[in-house]
């Protein structure tokens, strides 16, 4: 039995105490260790445990903590995290509540680069089917980037140059910084939904990849992949590389080398237009030269010179083909006729009249002329009627003979 003076804790009050001396002790620690069971919960939480060889440690990331990630963790990502270690009160269990965590061996926003390049590249929006060709002649350019910046100006020194009667049209935009994204997403869609403009260039000028990393973030991305209108993305100088210039409908080595594409210059434009000239013209000079030497042929034709000679040659085709058809027709009935005549002779010498022509008779009974086949069909004094070729010869039966 404990003694009188020993204290009993509920499991509750221990946990707590437990939970303010761990807290007390380590207010702050960075542990290093390879992601394992990783969970992210619907409610924007992250669960998932640090583990080197020997050991492992239960870990929360809270929502507000979780949304300052550049980078998706996952099973087998090695990492730093830092946070404060805990204790969960309601299964006593002890963890490190993580408040940052950054990739161990490569930067944080080079490996978010990485990932979201993968994820987007398999989303098809770098798909080369889906860029639109640049407009040859665009009148109106729309450009959206800081307008403070040398780029701008840059860009608008360049445009002017090669051709002062093209249009510029600025968005203005922040292009570093939390900012800058919405901004230039809103500027890419406001030029879209405004429909005068020929070509988009989205840049800025050159920087470390934390500077440019506004042309890296998903929604402009995808303003870019979702433009109507063509993109050009101009962002810092050769060596730099955002995932707009792989969405975008082509990528500048810089934003001068985009105002150089974008802006078609005048002399090349009255040049390329006189040569269409020149080639429209001797088109249409060649047009004329054959349809006049096509009138030429026609007049001189003999249908031309002489056109009753197209009636008379019609005229005797007509007479010809009704010539073969009284031919045909006479052909075709005396054909018949020949088919037809054996028929009717054998029909003529199986006729009763061919019988009698050859010198018989037929007796028929009065007055029923039932034909007399035998002698038992008349009966003595019975009137007979006898029929010859040339009528009938009426009489009395005297007597009948038999065989």
């Amino acid at each position: 039995m404990k003694e009188q003076s020993e204290q009993a804790y509920t499991v509750t009050a221990v946990n707590k105490m437990a939970r303010y001396l761990l807290e007390e002790s380590f207010p702050t620690v960075w542990v290093e260790g390879e992601i394992s069971n990783y969970l992210h919960h619907g409610s924007g939480h992250r669960y998932f445990s640090l583990k080197d060889d020997e050991s492992q440690l239960k870990c929360a990331m809270w929502r507000s903590h979780a949304a300052g990630l550049r980078f998706e963790p996952k099973d087998g990502l090695k990492v730093l995290a830092q946070g404060t270690l805990t204790i969960y009160e309601r299964n006593g269990q002890y963890q490190l509540s993580v408040r940052r965590m950054i990739p161990a061996g490569m930067g944080e926003l080079e490996l978010a680069f990485r990932q979201l390049k993968e994820k987007l590249d398999k989303e098809g929006l770098f798909d080369p089917a889906h860029k639109q060709p640049l407009p040859q002649f665009p009148m109106r350019i729309g450009i959206v980037t800081s307008p403070t910046g040398a780029v701008i100006h840059d860009m608008i020194r360049v445009i002017k140059r090669r051709n002062p009667k093209l249009d510029i049209i600025l968005w203005p935009a922040e292009v570093q910084g939390d900012i800058a994204p919405p901004q230039l997403v809103e500027g890419i869609d406001r030029l879209n939904e405004y429909g005068e403009v020929d070509l988009i260039i989205i840049g800025r000028g050159g920087g470390s990849l934390e500077d440019l990393w506004a042309f890296n973030d998903e929604r402009v991305v995808r303003a870019v992949y979702r433009s109507h209108i063509p993109v050009i993305s101009a962002v810092g100088h050769e060596v730099d590389l955002t995932l707009t210039d792989f969405a975008a409908d082509y990528s500048a080595a810089t934003p001068s080398m985009a105002a150089e594409l974008a802006a078609w210059p005048v002399e090349e434009f009255f040049a390329e237009l006189g040569r269409q000239v020149a080639r429209m013209d001797r088109g249409m000079r060649g047009m004329v030269r054959e349809g006049r030497s096509r009138l030429t042929a026609i007049v001189r034709s003999p249908a031309m010179l002489r056109p009753e000679g197209m009636l008379e040659s019609r005229y005797q085709r007509l007479d010809n083909q009704v010539r073969l058809l009284h031919l045909l027709t006479i052909k075709r009935r005396d054909t018949f006729q020949q088919r037809a005549a054996l028929p009717v002779s054998r029909l003529e010498a199986l006729s009763p009249l061919a019988v009698l022509a050859r010198g018989y008779s037929v007796t028929r009974t009065l007055p029923g002329r039932e034909v007399v086949q035998s002698t038992g069909d008349v009966e003595p004094g019975q009137a007979i009627e006898t029929i010859v070729l040339d009528g009938a010869i009426e009489s009395t039966a005297k007597r009948i003979l038999k065989k």
